[in-house]
């Protein structure tokens, strides 16, 4: 592990390779598991604000599960994350022609709808952020149904850091990323 400003940084996103591989996985990092994607405070707000927009690119069941339970679901440990139906896929999961899961708001975000993207922690996954008071751990998850996409990012030779710039970026700054891109050069 290495400190990078208020962060401490996993090696793990240096030295392994990552590519989501949807065609081999179909998207089950929204639909397997027993949580919802964890949220960030100030997510719940912007939620709240789109979820009008969002709402027509849902899925009945995703409705369903968001009027019973709320757009946000308090874990026991007070952390905040998207409802689930019937407790495994996320509310906000969509299905294309090829029942490959994709995400409501990022659908309703490519269509020029939203102009926000989707959770970070989605947006960053498979690296997943947690923070502590005095700085945030960025560490890589390593998830069995992901497999797939650790083999193609090892052919395509992508690192996950790579993989994962554009939501790094967003999540820290582009400051933060030439930084960590440095560190990665003479790792």
């Amino acid at each position: 592990m290495f400190q990078l400003g208020k962060t401490i940084v996993s090696e793990e996103i240096i030295e392994n390779d990552f590519v989501c591989n949807l065609s081999a996985c179909k998207g089950a990092c929204c639909i397997d598991g027993d949580a919802g994607a964890p949220l960030e405070a100030e997510e719940v707000k912007i939620l709240g604000t789109i979820y009008p927009n969002v709402k027509p690119f849902l899925r009945d069941e995703g409705i369903e599960a968001i009027e019973q339970q709320g757009l946000v679901v308090k874990t026991e440990e007070g952390e905040l994350e998207t409802p689930l139906i019937n407790g495994a896929d996320c509310a906000f999961v969509i299905f294309d022609e090829k029942k490959v899961a994709r995400c409501a708001i990022e659908e309703a975000y490519d269509q020029g709808v939203i102009s926000w993207k989707k959770p970070i922690s989605c947006h960053l996954y498979p690296v997943r952020v947690k923070a502590y008071s005095e700085f945030s751990a960025v560490n890589y998850h390593r998830w069995q149904v992901c497999d797939e996409a650790c083999t193609l990012g090892k052919t395509l030779q992508i690192p996950i850091y790579k993989f994962v710039k554009e939501a790094l970026i967003r999540k820290f700054g582009e400051d933060w990323y030439n930084a960590l891109e440095q560190l990665a050069k003479s790792f």
